[in-house]
């Protein structure tokens, strides 16, 4: 007993497993990412060195230049980029798309290490890295401004309310700031005020970090308790920092704003953002690999009048871009080809076949083989994006074909033998089941050079063949279980033909 007079004699267990390839399909279509484009990763690493006013030419040659011969050793690098500005050094390491990204990390942080001899003593902090994905773009912008509060105020709401919160939701990567005004004081050195009072810059540097100080300043100790003795002395504003007394000269005290120009200022004024010609705070959303795009901003967007009745009256918390807007439709344009490809279909069955009943079996057909696709690729950790959905339409032609040819030879085995829909059936399936196997085989050999594609674009497009292959295989098997089977209980004889017994 083959596969096919297996299900032909056994329709309850046809019909739940059919019913299981359908329900688990409809799950994974619930539980799919959804994107614009499949997930590729670009094992790329990113690192980072400081060393505070440093020239380029110095980061250059001091710090990359180190750094740069011991990534050169690692096996694997498609190419090593370097940016170097006053005080900072970023290295980009790209490597080969099939290395594997943490044995990369593992390799370039040995290589930090191998390097930090070499490196200069007085860097504040060894340098970092952390892995990126370049074709990983931000989902959602906000833009948080106001023409009257500060944005060192906005940036310090940005910083320690909107970001924290976001972080923790569900599918959010991280949350970038962009245009960040941090609050600091800035100090504006007069050398000549400084050489008059014979004050050197070392001095007024050891007396602003002495004042400037969060330190323990001693303990009270009993038979029952410990107390630490703590003072607030560290500086809030500007107004404090010119008050501070560097140093005694003839009897009088000299301040830090009597040589130099303390002012209220931000940490980088070297860096802003706009939006619609007003200074603003730009957040950038970024989800993790596997997260549904639709899902993360529709969970950011019900998060924004909560920030927004925090804000101040005169500032707004303003979208400034939603890409999944975009994804929205163009996977709803695809949803409607997709739709109008397989009416198309059942019409151009009918309009060859002319019986309902024996249109109704391939109608079946189709939807039960897309639907379990998607089952599929739940499993293979795919996503619904603009690729897979490409492939799935460009299946409903495909998927058909099996069902038509077993569903003709059982219809020729009733009209030209004269046999009942069940012994039709039989005959029919035991005929022609290798020929859809075979037919199947062939189609899955044609997607097999894009299956092996290499290199970015074999990685984009690995998904559709995927999918078409996937595809392939489930409209084989409902047209060895489930069109037969559904041919031996529905098909009927046409008018004026009578079944030979």
């Amino acid at each position: 007993m083959n596969l096919s007079e297996f299900c032909i004699r056994r329709p309850v267990a046809t019909i739940l497993m059919s019913v299981a390839i359908v329900m688990g399909g409809i799950f994974a279509y619930l539980q799919l990412p959804v994107a614009a484009l499949p997930r590729v990763d670009f094992p790329v690493i990113n690192v980072s060195a400081s060393l505070p006013g440093a020239s380029p030419a110095t980061m250059a040659s001091s710090v990359a230049t180190p750094l740069i011969k011991q990534f050169a050793t690692i096996a694997g690098i498609d190419s090593i980029s370097t940016s170097n500005a006053i005080g900072s050094t970023s290295i980009a390491i790209q490597f080969a798309l099939d290395r594997n990204i943490d044995a990369a990390a593992q390799d370039v942080q040995s290589a930090i290490a191998r390097a930090a001899r070499q490196l200069p003593d007085d860097m504040p902090s060894p340098p970092s890295f952390r892995k990126v994905n370049p074709a990983d773009a931000p989902i959602l912008l906000l833009a948080l401004k106001s023409d009257t509060v500060p944005l060192t105020q906005l940036d310090a709401f940005a910083e320690q309310v909107i970001s924290p919160t976001l972080s923790t939701l569900d599918g959010v990567a991280q949350v970038m700031i962009f245009g960040s005004q941090q609050y600091a004081v800035r100090i504006e050195i007069d050398p000549s005020a400084l050489a008059a009072r014979g004050i050197s810059l070392g001095q007024m540097q050891s007396a602003i970090a002495a004042a400037n100080r969060n330190t323990p300043l001693g303990t009270l100790q009993n038979r029952e308790q410990q107390l630490t003795i703590t003072a607030n002395t560290q500086l809030d504003n500007a107004a404090d920092f010119a008050n501070l007394v560097l140093a005694q000269r003839n009897g009088s005290p000299v301040r830090l704003g009597d040589v130099t120009r303390v002012i209220d200022s931000v940490s980088n004024n070297q860096s802003a953002s706009w939006h619609d010609g007003t200074r603003a705070i730009i957040l950038a959303i970024q989800r993790q690999p596997d997260a549904n795009t639709v899902a993360v901003v529709d969970r950011v967007k019900a998060m924004l009048p909560q920030f927004a009745s925090q804000l101040p009256a005169a500032a707004s918390l303003e979208l400034l871009n939603d890409r999944s807007v975009s994804i929205r439709a163009s996977l709803s344009d695809v949803e409607h080809t997709l739709a109008l490809t397989i009416g198309l279909v059942i019409l151009v069955i009918f309009a060859f076949i002319r019986r309902l009943w024996a249109t109704l079996i391939p109608t079946i057909a189709v939807p039960v083989s897309i639907i379990g696709t998607l089952g599929i690729m739940y499993v293979l950790g795919l996503s619904i994006d603009n690729i897979s959905l490409m492939g799935l339409t460009l299946s409903v032609g495909l998927v058909v074909d099996d069902a038509i040819v077993m569903l003709e030879n059982i219809i020729r085995h009733m009209e030209e033998e004269g046999q009942g829909a069940f012994e039709a059936a039989l005959a029919g399936s035991r005929e022609i089941g290798f020929t859809i196997l075979s037919i199947s085989v062939s189609l899955v050999a044609v997607f097999i050079p894009v299956l092996l594609m290499g290199g970015v674009i074999g990685r984009i497009f690995n998904e559709f063949a995927v999918v078409v292959t996937a595809s392939i295989l489930i409209s084989m098997f409902v047209s060895l279980t489930l069109t037969p089977m559904m041919a031996s209980r529905l098909l009927r004889h046409a008018p004026g033909e009578a079944a030979r017994e």
